[in-house]
């Protein structure tokens, strides 16, 4: 039986019962494969197997020997390019499959094509494990002198970030180990975690939603609604606790057993390498944001209660919207429309490349029962472009979701021609490019307001995403620390993880939010915990970093927009030093988190101002 492709299902009841938004785009993922059961995909598996044995069978062993040879230099880069040849398409088959697999995580067929396509490229990939393993072994002279050639001096880049794992790599035999027991350890607990998520209902007033669709209503105006939703998610949460601490539990201990063998001494160490940045760079801007709470978090979290007649606010009304917010739905052209046009007064090419998402139906749109909840821009591979997915439900943070998501799209764009190895950009300076999408979004919007009451609510509205960027992010990253030290000491209750994450989320929101009973099982339905741990400091990173580019950009020197673009063309080709320089910025510098975390500060100032 054929399995309906995503693009098929366009006119679906899902686009059509959007409503308000109007239509919603789903995205058409034919320009990498036709369908699951097409010959293609079955064809691609079968060679992509058949080339990484004939790889390994070719070079295994023989590296050093080619690299020390008369031509040693061209010899090497051959060979990396037919790495990044298989590369490449092993890429195609994981997006392919990780793609269709969010689009409906709780179809049983859709389910099996993604676990059995792991399972494939897991087994083809073993044979490609000697290759980086093998490359750190060569001499540092016998490489120098063979990176003077041309053709191999194309991928120092890659060989420095490759030879950056050289003290953590354990030998072939574990690092095959570790590698084949990922889907089984690892990879396996992601997937019940996210099958699991994707099968929550949440009965709220009673209606069904699903839990994206729950949390939405943590937004809505009325009170009542907002806390029956939060109510309601805090006993499916609680329903489900028992398999969120196990998962938890299981992969913090996974964590730490790859740590020891590989001999990282913090527990967010091989983080911070992946993403090739320093921990001291990281400890500078955490110790930053938590010396900045009182100024931030807990300053505006009082204003906000005092605006909506509260002496405190219960955590169901963080996110509420203020009294006199523009709560109307925003259609999807609209969104679209507000998107572009900001990009495109940053620049033209800006507006042109993420208009090509819209236009070929690469972003996919519309909330759906199994679907992945939340949103991302997935890059898959150099010769294809990226996808992104979203769960628009037209409120105006689904806008600046919009914004971010198409950063990330552009970013990925631009850094495609690097090549499979190298367009890939840490998550730090990923994170870069989306955040800046939404201040250009927000810049446009906000001086588009009619009347200083629609500032003031703009502003607002920013200064929570902003807090919810960077202080909820450092807390989460504060968390995710406790837990996983804690848990080298043994398996942690749902009541113990409940309890450090009340305490952190204390210390950062501050006395003018009432975290009340329900609010401990929170916690549970953070993916990046489980996906990406440590990964939720990035967008602090970025984001102070966008606000100290802004600032650059706003004082309009000349050719800022060309050095931003050559930025993002870089991928993964320079050191977040190197792309920062021409903008006279460095992350090494304790004062530049401290200027980035000053435009929040001020954006808060202008709000106590207005309010008295």
């Amino acid at each position: 039986m054929t399995l309906v492709h995503p693009r098929s299902l366009a006119a679906s009841d899902a686009a059509l019962a959007a409503g308000d938004t109007g239509r919603l785009p789903e995205w058409n993922l034919a320009d990498l494969y036709p369908a699951i059961d097409a010959p293609e995909v079955t064809d691609d598996l079968a060679s992509v197997a058949s080339d990484c044995a004939a790889f390994e069978e070719a070079y295994k062993g023989k590296l050093a020997e080619l690299a020390a040879g008369p031509n040693g230099g061209a010899a090497l880069a051959s060979v990396i390019a037919a790495y990044e040849a298989i590369d490449e398409r092993l890429g195609r088959l994981f997006s392919y499959a990780g793609l269709v697999y969010a689009g409906d995580t709780t179809d049983a067929k859709r389910a099996k094509f993604y676990g059995d396509v792991q399972d494939k490229l897991t087994a083809a990939t073993t044979h490609l494990l000697f290759f980086t393993l093998e490359l750190n072994l060569i001499d540092e002279a016998v490489l120098d002198a063979a990176l003077a050639d041309p053709a191999l001096a194309h991928y120092r880049p890659w060989i420095e970030d490759v030879r950056k794992e050289r003290p953590y790599q354990l030998d072939d035999k574990l690092e095959r180990l570790f590698h084949e027991k990922s889907v089984t350890s690892r990879g396996a607990f992601n997937r019940l975690f996210d099958e699991t998520m994707a099968g929550l209902s949440v009965e709220v007033d009673g209606e069904t939603l699903t839990l994206e669709q729950a949390l939405n209503k943590l937004q809505d105006t009325s009170g009542a609604v907002r806390k029956a939703a939060a109510e309601a998610l805090s006993g499916v949460f609680q329903d489900n606790i028992r398999t969120f601490t196990l998962i938890t539990n299981t992969l913090a201990k996974d964590k730490e057993i790859s740590d020891r063998w590989r001999g990282f001494e913090d527990v967010a160490d091989s983080r911070h390498l992946a993403n090739r940045v320093e921990r001291e760079v990281v400890d500078a801007l955490v110790a930053a944001v938590h010396e900045a709470y009182p100024r931030l978090s807990h300053r505006y979290y009082a204003m906000k209660a005092g605006w909506l007649g509260k002496d405190k606010l219960d955590f169901w009304d963080r996110n509420a919207p203020l009294p006199d917010a523009d709560d109307r739905i925003i259609p999807w052209n609209e969104a679209r429309e507000q998107v572009l046009s900001a990009y495109g007064r940053f620049s033209p090419d800006m507006a042109a490349l993420a208009e090509r998402f819209f236009e070929n139906g690469w972003i996919d749109a519309p909330p759906r029962p199994g679907k992945a909840p939340g949103a991302f821009a997935h890059p898959t591979v150099p010769s294809v472009h990226p996808y992104v997915l979203l769960n628009y439900q037209g409120r105006t943070r689904d806008v600046m979701t919009l914004a971010h998501e198409l950063g990330h799209g552009v970013h990925q764009l631009l850094a495609a021609p690097n090549g499979a190895l190298m367009a890939p950009t840490p998550l730090t300076l990923a994170e870069t490019a989306s955040v800046f999408g939404e201040m250009l979004t927000f810049q446009s919007l906000l001086a588009s307001a009619e009347t200083k009451d629609k500032r003031r609510t703009m502003l607002a509205a920013k200064v929570e995403d902003m807090l919810n960027t960077v202080v909820r992010q450092i807390a989460f990253y504060t968390f995710e620390r406790r837990i996983h030290l804690e848990r080298r000491e043994g398996e942690l209750t749902a009541e113990r993880i409940g309890e450090i994450w009340l305490e952190v989320q204390r210390e950062s929101l501050g006395p003018a939010i009432r975290l009340s009973e329900g609010y401990e099982t929170y916690w549970s339905y953070i993916p990046h915990f489980i996906h990406s741990p440590f990964y939720v400091y990035a967008y602090a990173f970025g984001d102070c970093l966008v606000n100290s580019l802004y600032a650059v950009y706003e004082k309009a020197e000349e050719g800022f927009q060309e050095r931003y673009f050559d930025m993002l063309r870089a991928g993964g080709t320079k050191h977040h030093s190197e792309l920062l320089a021409p903008f006279g910025l460095d992350a090494r510098d304790p004062s530049f988190w401290h200027k980035g975390l000053g435009v929040i500060e001020r954006m808060i100032d202008e709000l106590e101002t207005d309010r008295t």
